[in-house]
């Protein structure tokens, strides 16, 4: 059992180390996710299915040819009574029966659209609907790209508290070495040595708490980014330097994804009403079909005209011409409904533009608040990094107590916190300042 648990350990060792780690910028993060992500690849096909829409509206204005056949067997065949006077026979009704027992036919007909306005207006619907689709798609991989970098920041701040834990670990370790030594000599008393234990301990247990956190916001940037989950990444330390732009225009809210999408849809609801009010047009087509028959008292099929059985064929050619004239208002209905959308989707552009404005307002506010958060809270870790030597020092030299030592610590951790925090929300402001330009895709350029 021994020798199985070890290799089991072994192999599952090797595993790891035989497996890549990926090395990932931003920018290949966001790439990878634009190519496997789902929401990147359904954009595409919709896309793709908006091609297939524009043939199937087009093959409405393209002739439309059809074969048919038929084999009928009358058993009963019907009985009219007619006049006699049209046989000699004046005052008279005469009994005939018309028809074959059999009958077959076989043929082609052709039926070709010469106008209608519906089919003008869904070629027309059909193309904007295309190009709804391609802005949908870029819209989408805005989203990617969004939720991709917010993401793999938050995944920074997980490990960069996870290194504030490990250093802090470190160095409380140290610690606790110069007060078991003490301790050891008689300098100490065992109740220090008890509180820093205590204090490693609750470190190991944030530590294991953070890891498991880091754990988490690296899967869930994987989900993101469409990567298998049991994929090890790695995050370069240059990917968060605070490189302050200038964002002092404003941006065209009317160039937007988010506002081009909208006016898209305004669009295609207008297209909607024209194809309504195509209802109050006449319609023209043209239609033609050949025919060959055979008839007779046997099967068709394969029999001569010395079997009884008869063929011929016919054709006929015509122009079909429909004018509505009352619909019961239906008409009337179905395109005051069209305009109670159009007057809605107004509204929504008012309402997206405001929005649009809102989110660039904020995320400026957001930006300048939080340069002077980084900047005030790295002064702060650094005073809090210099009180932390100077106590330890002190404690070292037995000129502070303990307490100090550990307040000092708690200090330091918190504020090297508070720092990391205060970077991760510039980089989620600048995300959203960037966003709110439409220039989310400058970051797969940089």
């Amino acid at each position: 059992m021994k020798k199985l648990l070890v290799l089991t350990f072994l192999t599952l060792a090797l595993t790891a180390q035989s497996q890549e780690i990926k090395r990932l910028t931003l920018k290949d993060a966001i790439n990878y996710a634009l190519e496997n992500k789902a929401d990147a690849k359904k954009a595409k096909l919709k896309v793709e299915n908006s091609e297939y829409q524009i043939q199937e509206v087009r093959s409405r204005a393209l002739p439309q040819i059809a074969a048919n056949g038929s084999l009928n067997y009358n058993p009963i065949l019907q009985t009219s009574v007619i006049d006699g006077g049209s046989f000699g026979q004046p005052g008279t009704s005469i009994q005939a029966t018309f028809g074959q027992k059999w009958s077959s036919t076989a043929g082609l007909s052709l039926t070709q659209n010469l106008f209608d306005q519906s089919v003008f207006t869904g070629l027309k619907a059909a193309k904007t609907t295309r190009e709804f689709y391609q802005i949908n798609e870029i819209l989408t991989e805005e989203q990617v790209i969004e939720r991709v970098a917010n993401n793999y920041y938050a995944v920074y701040v997980q490990r960069q508290n996870l290194t504030v834990l490990d250093s802090t670990y470190k160095n409380t370790t140290k610690v606790k070495n110069i007060i078991k030594g003490q301790y050891d000599n008689g300098l100490a008393k065992k109740i220090d040595l008890d509180r820093i234990l205590v204090k490693i301990s609750n470190i190991d247990t944030q530590r294991q708490q953070v890891l498991n956190a880091v754990q988490l916001q690296e899967n869930a940037l994987k989900f993101y980014m469409g990567m298998p989950i049991a994929t090890i990444i790695e995050i370069p330390q240059t990917e968060f330097e605070v490189t302050p732009q200038a964002f002092t225009e404003e941006p065209n809210t009317e160039t937007r994804t988010e506002y081009l999408l909208v006016r898209k849809q305004e669009q295609l609801l207008e297209f909607q009403k024209k194809a309504v009010t195509a209802a109050y047009y006449p319609t023209l087509s043209l239609t033609a079909g050949y025919n060959y028959i055979g008839q007779g008292p046997n099967m068709p099929w394969g029999a001569k005209p010395v079997d009884g059985v008869y063929w011929s064929d016919y054709s006929a050619i015509g122009l079909n011409l429909r004018v509505p004239i009352f619909s019961g208002f239906a008409t009337r209905s179905k395109i005051r409904q069209a305009d109670v959308d159009l007057r809605s989707i107004k509204e929504d552009l008012i309402d997206t533009k405001l929005s649009l404005d809102l989110a660039f307002a904020n995320a400026k506010t957001q930006i300048d608040n939080s340069l002077v958060t980084i900047k005030n809270q790295k002064s702060n870790a650094q005073l809090a990094q210099e009180v932390l030597d100077n106590t330890k020092n002190n404690y070292i030299q037995g000129l502070t107590s303990l307490t100090d030592l550990l307040d000092a610590e708690n200090a330091f951790t918190e504020a090297q916190n508070n720092y990391t925090a205060a970077v991760l929300d510039y980089k989620l402001a600048e995300i959203q300042l960037i966003k709110s330009k439409g220039e989310l895709k400058t970051l797969i350029n940089n």
